[in-house]
């Protein structure tokens, strides 16, 4: 059995969502917090609003793309885009780990969309992107949080296109570059990357989406707390900060919070140079380690956030599966690693968040505990 290390990482949350809060986070920094005061006052107002133009400076959105915080988390904001803005031409729907999978069951099932394509494959790998074709509209996600798998670039996505690219992009906003000159449609949550507060959903469309919101009627009823339009013509407001429904101020305070801790470390530069510092000492260790690997097959597709692996254990027979969730809760119960089993209906193995929020050197001291961890778990099955 190896021993157990010394040193445990300072911060011991690597949870895929809510995730970790910023370094140096305390419940003071939400002091200036606009509690009991309506959202719709000049001060709520302000508030949601500088979050709007902070976002768009920090991640460099063009001037001419709508940012509006939407309800329901990234959750919310992907079903609104899908509600208003599928049917009006056919849809290619790529899937490769649940999240996407979540949004191929509303295309075709809730939407009950008549020309559906789907471009599928298994946990680790991504479907064949150049079969994505140009003249339909493309549903899919960055970063697939459950697999680990992203996509490595935008270069298959048509600068001719005449379909809408809509992308939810929730564990990939900040640590990780996006062609926003690509995407018509992106998303994500503020408890990912930012390390904010949960509910709450960031919804982004450049001027092609906005043109087909205004020119195309669904045949499906809109939700209230979906609608984006008003006589036809796009409710301006939603992208000023007036809000669809009431949000938390207390969260609307974290968001601004999380963002100017964002603006400190060098914007969205900073902050995926941090991440992908972490997805290094986890790369180096992988290399040298017999029983882990990443559950992305390619090396240029491996997620600097949401990383997964995968365990090996063939001296445990049958109970090798068991391995992972063993393993993670060992780490919780020596609040070393808080949630780090891998989602439940990927395949067995370990998930460690590695967003900007996380400190590189806590994922460096995680490392010498995942040799500890499965040496003490193997040996136990060994003995049973």
């Amino acid at each position: 059995m190896s021993v157990q290390p010394n040193q445990k990482p300072a911060n011991p949350n690597f949870s895929s969502g809510p995730c970790a809060k910023r370094p140096g986070w305390s419940l003071g920094g939400l002091a200036g917090a606009l509690l009991g005061r309506s959202h719709r006052s000049g001060p709520g107002k302000a508030k949601l609003a500088a979050v709007i133009d902070q976002t768009r400076a920090l991640l460099k959105i063009p001037a001419n793309y709508r940012i509006g915080i939407v309800p329901a988390s990234d959750t919310g904001a992907v079903e609104i885009a899908l509600w208003h803005m599928l049917g009006a031409r056919g849809v290619d729907a790529l899937v490769w780990e649940s999240f996407s999978k979540d949004w191929l069951i509303d295309a075709r099932q809730q939407l009950q969309l008549p020309d559906l394509r789907v471009l599928e494959a298994d946990y680790g790998e991504l479907p064949d992107l150049h079969e994505v074709d140009p003249s339909r509209d493309t549903v899919f996600v960055w970063n697939g949080t459950t697999s680990g798998v992203r996509v490595p670039n935008a270069d298959w996505i048509s600068d001719d296109r005449e379909g809408l690219t809509i992308c939810d992009a929730t564990s990939a906003a900040f640590s990780m570059e996006l062609p926003w000159e690509k995407l018509d449609v992106v998303t994500w949550s503020w408890q990912k990357a930012m390390g904010g507060e949960a509910a709450h959903g960031m919804l982004v469309l450049s001027p092609r989406a906005v043109a087909r919101l205004e020119s195309y009627t669904p045949p499906r009823p809109i939700p209230k707390v979906f609608r984006l339009l008003k006589d036809g013509k796009l409710i301006d407001g939603i992208f000023r900060g007036e809000t669809m429904n009431t949000p938390s101020m207390l969260c609307v305070e974290d968001a601004l919070d999380a963002l100017g801790w964002i603006e400190s470390v060098g914007g969205q530069k900073g902050c995926q140079a941090r991440s992908e510092q972490s997805l290094a000492h986890v790369s180096e260790w992988v290399a040298r380690t017999s029983w882990a690997s990443f559950l992305a097959q390619e090396a240029a597709t491996v997620s600097s956030t949401s990383v997964c692996l995968t365990i090996a254990a063939p001296e445990v027979g049958e109970k090798a599966d068991d391995v992972p969730s063993l393993m993670a809760k060992l780490l919780d119960a020596e609040d070393v690693a808080y949630d780090i089993n891998g989602y439940r209906s990927a395949p067995p193995g370990l998930r460690i968040w590695c967003g900007a929020t996380v400190e590189p050197d806590d994922v460096a001291a995680l490392l010498l505990w995942l040799d500890w961890a499965y040496a003490t778990v193997t040996a136990d099955l060994l003995k049973e």
